[in-house]
């Protein structure tokens, strides 16, 4: 195999499911980020392996008309982002293309056939991130915040953040500045010494609450009246501060005690018309508007009628189905995380919402347990983490079929998987794309099946 040692020429012919350019050199694919469709570009290779090639972007040689100048003053080094060069209207029509590669990889059946809908984008794509996580080191002997740099475990000092809502950014800056006014040191990885670990900041976009919660190795918070009471003078609209205790040598984020330093446990976003309450391990999606959009478009694929009874799997902390229940007669969720189900409850309590339950366990676990107390769904809507859904959870849907079936995803390639599977007894009517995550190659999709006759 010839080993490439000099530039090369390549033309890219389109976009591979990280956003990076995909180009051939002597019939062997090149991946090359940064790069665009319809580009001709210089690159260097940087890995080359039996059956494909890796590259470094060069100078772009013919510019795509699609290009444009990206935003962030760290984007050629973050990694968060991996499509700020590509116009808006590009990254949308980039996300139909991905849902469509990813059919034909897992081979369904007549998967061209099956109605991609146009991406429903953002009027505003930027500032939309109600959460951020940002780990603190020792950088050059200076404390740095901010996110590592690609494949690396070198963090980049992030001051600025164009995806993020200004007021995460603000509130960081702050800790910032209060993590070197008290000396708190930062946590080094290779020696598993130091205080601070990771700083998050959650927003709650319509409510302009804030929550902000120190990962810190040791309990023992030195200066901490002090400091909580600098960051609340900062910041008003911090309604929780939270200490999560990690005393593990892991790249796990957080551990598993915490306690409230300051404030509510949680604070509230509003989604639709509903208000829930968010603690600090609380999953919502990090762009409350278009959570909106994705809500509505999943509603719209189940079709419920108001005798309906409706399965939430993997329900969280109940944002679907409690945004549903008013529409129906009854909603069932489950998940596999205790605290997930309390916060549900609890949720579904203060909106003075009684028709749903809510269990914990696996979907694959309650599903048979309710049909055989007489109970029959009409449909359900699963939203599973980016792995797909279990494979025992696809068998028992096969065993016990409901009628309609939402599956709303965030990774188009266990979708993908997973529709191979269930068409072996429902129709995929639609894949409806949302751009969830603008700027990134992440892709949310809302897919519409229903059971054969």
């Amino acid at each position: 195999m010839k080993k490439y040692t000099k530039q090369v020429r390549v033309k890219i012919k389109k976009l591979g499911i990280n956003g990076e350019g995909i180009g051939y050199v002597n019939k062997t694919i090149l991946f090359v980020p940064g790069a665009l469709p319809k580009e001709e570009v210089l690159v260097k290779i940087t890995n080359q392996k039996r059956n494909f090639m890796e590259g470094k972007l060069i100078k772009v040689l013919k510019p795509s008309p699609e290009r444009v100048q990206p935003k962030c003053a760290y984007y050629d080094q973050c990694g968060g982002c991996q499509l700020q060069h590509l116009s808006a209207r590009g990254q949308k029509r980039f996300k139909e293309d991905i849902i469509r590669q990813s059919l034909k990889k897992f081979q369904l059946d007549n998967s061209q056939k099956i109605p991609i809908l146009k991406t429903i984008g953002m009027k505003y794509p930027w500032n939309y991130r109600n959460k951020l996580q940002f780990q603190v080191r020792c950088q050059n002997q200076q404390i740095a915040v901010g996110l590592y740099k690609e494949n690396s475990h070198q963090l980049i000092n992030i001051s600025d953040c164009p995806v993020q809502e200004p007021l995460t950014m603000n509130i960081l800056q702050t800790v910032h500045q209060l993590i070197e006014k008290y000396h708190l040191r930062p946590y080094d990885e290779r020696h598993h010494d130091g205080f601070i670990r990771t700083v998050i900041v959650r927003i709650g976009r319509k409510t302009n609450e804030a929550q902000v919660t120190l990962v810190t190795r040791t309990t023992k918070f030195a200066n901490q009246s002090s400091f909580i009471r600098d960051l609340i003078a900062y910041h008003p609209e911090i309604k929780s501060i939270v200490q999560n205790v990690n005393t593990q040598q892991t790249a796990l984020v957080m551990g598993d005690k915490e306690h409230v330093l300051w404030g509510k446990r949680t604070i509230d976003e509003t989604i639709g018309n509903e208000t829930f309450h968010l603690s600090s391990h609380a999953f919502l999606q990090l762009n409350p508007q278009q959570t909106e959009v994705l809500y509505q478009e999943a509603f719209k694929a189940l079709d419920a009628q108001q005798d309906d009874i409706i399965i939430d799997a993997y329900c969280g902390i109940g944002t679907i189905g409690l945004s549903l229940a008013k529409k129906v007669n009854h909603v069932y969720g489950m998940d596999i995380i205790p605290a997930a189900i309390e916060d549900a409850r609890n949720n579904a309590k203060d909106m003075n919402i009684h028709n749903v339950t809510y269990e914990t366990g696996t979907a694959e676990k309650w599903i048979p347990q309710w049909l055989k107390t007489g109970i029959r769904p009409d449909g359900m809507i699963v939203d599973p983490p980016r792995t797909g859904l279990e494979p025992s959870l696809i068998q028992t849907i096969l065993k016990y079929p409901i009628p309609k079936l939402v599956y709303v995803s965030c990774n188009p390639s266990t979708m993908a998987r997973d529709l191979r599977e269930l068409a072996k007894l429902y129709e995929i009517q639609y894949i409806q794309s949302v751009d969830m995550f603008p700027q990134t190659a992440r892709v949310e999709a809302v897919a519409k099946l229903t059971l054969r006759k």
